[in-house]
């Protein structure tokens, strides 16, 4: 683990305050917890089968492994991931101020446990892009919340499970037979990062631009692009635009692949947009923590993904995994013929 990062946040306190906002979630018996890691596991393997038949697209290396995990060993895992990130920040920061206060880290890793605590009662799987190589294949599944998800819609089980396994084996099948992807992923975080400004005065200039453009009309919803510097909108929706690849190619798999092996999917669907819906202060607190953005990535990108798919052919949307190149900029997102002319010719 970084020791610079180490440093940044009291990392124990972000985990300790992660699991009370968490909560334990349903009571998992012991018969079921063995029952759902089996299903899981052979789940997982069909699932990788289906969607390398469906794409044609290939995995290299491990073959996709299921954990079925607490809320408690979610954050955890993230935790440990969010460490690895920020170790370059984490650096420049401690170069200006060797000696961070025990409060400053213990309020740092109040908040980021906050936010993970709240997100790990919300996520049913994952599939963790900076797991070191000999964890590579390893899918993350929340027990507890598709067991909750489950009884509360009386969801079959094998089939809810089946199919959100799905969409997160595409993840794993999008990084492996794109190699390139996960260091690209990595050099834009760390390309984000070396921009964020350590400057009180470069901080108030960005304040102040924010509030010019308010003022000139600006959408108060896109708060958080507001304080953007110029360069970090630009690395912002870049990676916006890929999310949405990746988010929307896994939803357009999911659903296609499902359509054909899961029985009753219109009522999967009906129950997992039921559980997205809120309202009031969670709805607000979603915004604020950019939550929403998410559900609003799988829209627009798996738009983007079935218009492509009906006009070039999955022959063609695979163009979009041979390198950088290729990747769809946001405009092309909201608008895939110029992603099909620019690319397939």
């Amino acid at each position: 683990m970084g020791s610079q990062a180490a440093r940044l946040a009291d990392w124990t306190t972000a985990l300790e305050v992660g699991k009370r906002v968490a909560g334990a979630g349903p009571t998992v018996p012991p018969e079921e917890r063995v029952r759902m890691r089996d299903d899981l596991t052979q789940l997982v393997g069909r699932a990788e089968g289906l969607v390398t038949d469906y794409t044609g697209l290939e995995v290299q290396g491990f073959r996709s492994r299921a954990w079925a995990m607490g809320r408690g060993d979610w954050i955890r895992q993230n935790l440990q991931g969010l460490q690895r990130l920020m170790e370059p920040l984490a650096e420049r920061l401690l170069e200006r101020r060797p000696d961070r206060s025990s409060f400053a880290r213990k309020t740092l890793g109040t908040q980021v446990g906050g936010i993970l605590g709240y997100v790990s009662r919300r996520v049913l799987g994952q599939f963790d892009v900076f797991l070191p190589p000999d964890d590579d294949g390893l899918i993350y599944f929340v027990g507890p919340n598709l067991l909750e998800v489950e009884r509360r819609f009386a969801l079959p089980p094998e089939d809810f499970r089946l199919w959100i396994a799905i969409h997160e084996v595409t993840h794993r099948v999008q990084f492996s037979a794109a190699p390139w992807l996960r260091g690209y992923l990595g050099d834009t975080v760390d390309g984000y990062l070396a921009t964020v400004s350590l400057d009180s005065g470069e901080l108030r200039q960005q304040l102040r631009r924010a509030t010019e453009e308010l003022r000139a009309g600006a959408d108060l919803r896109s708060g958080i692009f507001l304080l953007l510097s110029p360069e970090q909108r630009e690395i912002f929706e870049r990676t916006q635009a890929m999310m949405s690849l990746l988010e929307g190619h896994a939803s357009f798999v999911m659903n296609e692949v499902a359509a054909e092996h899961v029985p009753d999917l219109a009522r999967l669907k009906r129950a997992l947009a039921a559980r997205r819906s809120t309202k009031g202060v969670e709805k607000t607190f979603q915004r604020a923590i950019g939550f929403d953005q998410k559900v609003a990535q799988y829209d627009a990108g798996e738009r983007f993904v079935r218009e492509v798919v009906a006009a070039a052919g999955m022959e063609g949307l695979n163009l979009v995994w041979h390198g950088p190149a290729n990747l769809p900029t946001r405009d092309e997102v909201a608008e895939p013929a110029r992603w099909i002319t620019r690319v397939t010719g």
